[in-house]
């Protein structure tokens, strides 16, 4: 097995002879050009492919396993198994779950067998894993438990809900992170390398940067439209600034500055407007939002955070529809997934407004912070063994169902020695409204039971 392995050596700072040598066909995009040759030329990911992490020591040990690689757009995923192919001599048939289909597996079963009578092993890579239904993920279940080829699947969904658990279980999940603004830096200089570009200004690269939002391909698929609208106007440049870049990228960057205050503002804008039940001025900062080129997720990540923040227990409606508009908008995408997160928006601006959970939170957690840790009364303990019972584990512990209106009036689920405090009071709005009113009946029914006591 070693013998087929090629170790992956260290490689020097990429030059512009080195990268030329390493060009892929003039016509190939740019991202496939620079796609890495060894896994020492990957940026980012040093999680799994540092010294002793994970992939790394699958690399050097020559033990190639299946697994399914997560994590966003344009960080790698089929690089590194392309990479993993080549390491092992191993012949890499991919396939897109999104074209592909039964037929394509059972091609790739009968490649797999004419190779595998040669000693020759087989890598199958199914991109967008999640989009296989339950029959055609099964389809790969055999051959993969008889070794007759490796399974590398890829996808951006959380593959706990997206792919069936026997085929999960039979492979390690190893979770890709998006490229930090450093490293895409230094991709943006092999970029530059490559193409014998002009040098770029600090904030046109900032700008530029915070655009791909850790996605290489949109990294360099933004960069090669850039140098190629500067190269076919013909024009003398000396530094790519940002009056050049907007110029030249006008409609993908507007005037919208993805990482920067112009960025924050915006988002800012939303959630105060959503926050503000104003539903009008909510979309128009969305709609800004989606024109400036922000990555309709990370907008649903925040909807998520203002049905908590700004909503709560007043509607807790709002938390399922934000998260049902974010997995709507990740089987549809853009520009028809978009409609789910507008409806999204104004469900949320004109939902009863309540930050109640929220204060309460962050009271508990300040309260936590100063105080110091109790021991939990001997009542409310757990006593799954004869000796935690002998030694009055859970005794006087009062079953809430086996009381009047099962609550335990009077009961206390504090250390003994701590003042309850309070920290959640219900808003008068929406849900909370009848919320308070059983929490104020249960308030009195425990001051009831302790002048009785």
């Amino acid at each position: 097995m070693l013998g087929a392995f090629k170790a992956a050596q260290w490689t020097p700072p990429m030059t512009a002879d080195l990268l030329s040598s390493l060009q892929e066909p003039p016509g190939a995009p740019l991202a496939e050009r620079l796609r890495p040759k060894t896994i020492d030329e990957v940026i980012g990911q040093q999680h799994l492919l540092g010294r002793g992490k994970p992939l790394r020591v699958a690399f050097e040990s020559g033990r190639l396993h299946s697994m399914i690689l997560w994590g966003p757009p344009g960080v790698g995923k089929t690089t590194l198994a392309r990479l993993m192919a080549d390491a092992f001599d191993a012949q890499f048939i991919p396939i897109s779950a999104v074209l592909g289909g039964v037929k394509d597996i059972r091609e790739a079963v009968e490649r797999a067998q004419t190779v595998r009578a040669n000693g020759r092993r087989t890598v199958v890579f199914v991109d967008e894993v999640h989009r296989f239904n339950k029959a055609q993920q099964d389809a790969f279940l055999p051959h993969v438990e008889s070794g007759l080829f490796t399974f590398i699947g890829a996808t951006t969904e959380n593959p706990s809900f997206e792919v069936n658990s026997a085929l999960l279980s039979r492979a390690t999940v190893h979770v890709l992170k998006s490229l930090a603004d450093d490293e895409q830096r230094t991709l943006l200089g092999r970029a530059q390398a490559m193409l014998e570009a002009p040098p770029m200004s600090e904030p046109a690269a900032t700008r530029l940067i915070g655009y791909a939002d850790g996605d290489a391909r949109r990294l360099l698929n933004a960069y090669e439209n850039l140098v190629a609208n500067i190269t076919a106007h013909g024009a003398s440049v000396k530094e790519i600034d940002e009056a050049l870049l907007e110029k030249s990228l006008g409609e993908q960057l507007r005037r919208y500055d993805n990482g920067g205050e112009q960025f924050y503002d915006t988002i800012s804008a939303l959630h105060k407007a959503v926050r503000g039940s104003d539903p009008d001025a909510a979309l128009y900062w969305f709609v800004r939002m989606l024109d400036g080129g922000v990555d309709p997720r990370y907008a649903a990540r925040r909807m998520v955070r203002m049905a908590s923040e700004d909503i709560g227990l007043a509607d807790p409606r709002a938390l399922r529809l934000a998260l049902d508009a974010a997995e709507t908008y990740e089987r549809l995408g853009s520009p028809e997934g978009e409609l789910a997160l507008a409806q999204a928006v104004v469900y949320l601006a004109m939902a009863p407004k309540s930050n109640a959970v929220y204060t309460a939170y962050k009271a508990a957690k300040a309260f936590i912070a100063q105080d110091g840790t109790r021991a939990v009364p001997l009542r409310l303990r757990n006593a799954p063994t004869k000796l935690m019972k002998t030694l009055d584990y859970g005794k006087g512990y009062r079953y809430a169902h086996d009381e009047e209106g099962a609550f335990a009036a009077g009961e206390r689920y504090w250390p003994d020695d701590v003042e309850a405090p309070v920290f959640y009071e219900p808003a008068p709005r929406g849900l909370e409204i009848r919320i308070g009113e059983k929490l104020s009946e249960l308030r009195r029914l425990n001051e009831e039971a302790k002048k009785s006591d």
